[in-house]
């Protein structure tokens, strides 16, 4: 494997669960919002003239190395034998990980001038790497272990959960992370008071930068064109769309309990739920279960099970829907509802999260606590039955979208916090 030239401005990338590649597979586990977040950073990092490496796990039968541009690879690093690990269970490997690493870096006599981490594993990892090359560490949490350890809703019992989620570990790990790396950048204004209020985290060492969206691929058309992709995709004009990971935090259950309402306002409507990835038995038994109470509710046939939507599709089902649901019982930030936004789609989206936060209510998208599913239901239905309102969200959703969310202005913000994380750390070690 070749070196990258030993100049500035080399930036090591840690991302270390779910599949990472330059066209990931979504929908498989642990493969969501969080890899499109590192790849399209990592993409806009490389055009504004950065070096990047991209470093995640080696499994299965992936390759060690994807050039994606002069710039720009993914590098895979193997510990924990060759099958999928969830990253629940990243524990007990992530010391590996960081041997491995160091060892190739070395070998390599690679020169890194920042490691951005991503989530807790890859925090606690690229904190002991930062530490042994002596680089500027930023770290980007993506999720609280507290905060999903009491928003999850499950039934599980505490030791049940312990042994499931590891919590214990994982939060103790995490406030290591955030008080031993140079700056944290937190995504959401909520995180960031999670981050100082359960975390102790100060001021002075953490920015808020929201995730970004590609707006060159996510972006309106025209309502002719959007009748075309409604016959394509067999969608009709009433048709409120779901989509995304099958885990139980992403709340389809309580979607489908709102489903009643939506249905009684808007008799001709459906929904569209495009739930889970290929060839998932975990996703299968998910999905399996929310038809159970869809037929308990008596409302299956007005559920269009769509399962998996390809990479190519996804912006023109956005497109197409009437209205795009983001029902999650937790939600760190919400890229589907920016996406969809961007695309024009009217939104309703979680009250449990960042994202609703920044939005204007009724003018950019409207929001709601799908636990409340008389509300929830409510707020699908109000941007069919009041078409103006609809309309207002379409455009006005667009724009705020677009405006605030493209993926280079974030890279550049974040380019601009490493040159003062930089400075501030030199800084400091100047210091009598």
């Amino acid at each position: 494997m070749d070196t990258f030239d030993q100049s500035m401005n080399n930036i090591l990338m840690i991302s270390l669960h779910g599949y990472v590649s330059a066209e990931p597979e979504l929908g498989k586990p642990d493969t969501g919002g969080q890899v499109v977040y590192v790849l399209e950073l990592a993409k806009r990092f490389s055009r504004l003239g950065r070096r990047v490496d991209l470093v995640t796990r080696r499994f299965e039968d992936q390759p060690e190395v994807d050039e994606i541009n002069e710039n720009l690879r993914i590098w895979r690093i193997p510990f924990g034998g060759s099958e999928f690990i969830r990253k629940e269970d990243m524990h007990d490997y992530i010391g590996d990980f960081v041997t491995n690493l160091l060892s190739a870096i070395r070998s390599r006599s690679i020169r890194y001038d920042v490691i951005y981490s991503h989530y807790w594993d890859a925090g606690w990892a690229g904190q002991k790497i930062a530490e042994e090359l002596e680089v500027l560490h930023v770290h980007t949490p993506h999720s609280l272990g507290w905060w999903k350890q009491e928003n999850m809703g499950t039934d599980l019992s505490e030791e049940e959960m312990e042994a499931e989620y590891r919590f214990k570990e994982r939060i103790r790990k995490e406030f290591l992370v955030y008080q031993m790396c140079d700056h944290v950048i937190a995504t959401t204004e909520p995180q960031a008071e999670l981050l100082k209020k359960e975390y102790d985290l100060l001021n002075a060492r953490m920015t808020i930068v929201p995730p970004g969206m590609d707006e060159r691929r996510f972006s309106p058309i025209r309502q002719a064109e959007i009748k075309d992709l409604q016959q394509k995709y067999d969608l009709r004009a009433n048709d409120v769309l779901t989509l995304g990971r099958m885990a139980h935090n992403k709340g389809y259950d309580l979607l489908i309990q709102a489903l009643p309402t939506l249905f009684e306002l808007v008799p001709e409507a459906r929904l569209i739920a495009a739930i889970g990835g290929e060839d998932s038995a975990q996703d299968e038994a998910g999905v399996a279960t929310l038809k159970e109470l869809a037929n308990e509710l008596g409302i299956n046939e007005r559920i269009v099970w769509r399962q998996f939507i390809e990479e190519k599709d996804l912006a023109d089902y956005y497109r197409a829907a009437a209205v795009f649901s983001m029902s999650s019982r937790y939600e760190p930030f919400g890229m589907v509802a920016i996406e969809a936004m961007s695309c024009g789609t009217p939104t309703v989206m979680t009250v449990h999260g960042g994202l609703y936060e920044l939005i204007d209510y009724g003018k950019h998208a409207l929001y709601a606590d799908p636990n409340r599913s008389l509300e929830y239901g409510t707020m699908l239905a109000i941007p069919m039955l009041y078409p103006d309102l609809g309309h207002q969200l379409s455009v006005e959703g667009a724009r705020f979208a677009r405006r605030n969310f493209g993926w280079t202005g974030i890279a550049k913000q974040i380019l601009a916090i490493f040159n003062a994380a930089t400075q501030q750390s030199a800084g400091e070690v100047l210091k009598p």
